[in-house]
């Protein structure tokens, strides 16, 4: 789980094949990155669902206050 102490990266600088958290608008999910999906998005499959969709699907809404993105 984040860490306080920690700096939010940028999505920009996510891998495939890594796990990421994010907190979004109140929302929290974990989730592995699948493939690229064009210049700016990422397939992604969630850890605790399974289901697959989009990265820019989570953040549609753009960035809130509570915004944070670790690398678990």
């Amino acid at each position: 789980m984040p860490d306080s102490n920690r700096k939010t990266m940028s999505y920009d600088n996510m891998r495939v094949g890594k796990r990421y958290f994010l907190r979004n608008h109140g929302e929290t999910t974990s989730f592995l990155v699948l493939e690229t999906a064009g210049i700016d998005d990422f397939k992604i499959k969630d850890l605790l669902t399974l289901d697959i969709y989009l990265f820019g699907d989570l953040i549609r809404y753009g960035r809130g206050k509570d915004f944070e993105l670790y690398e678990i």
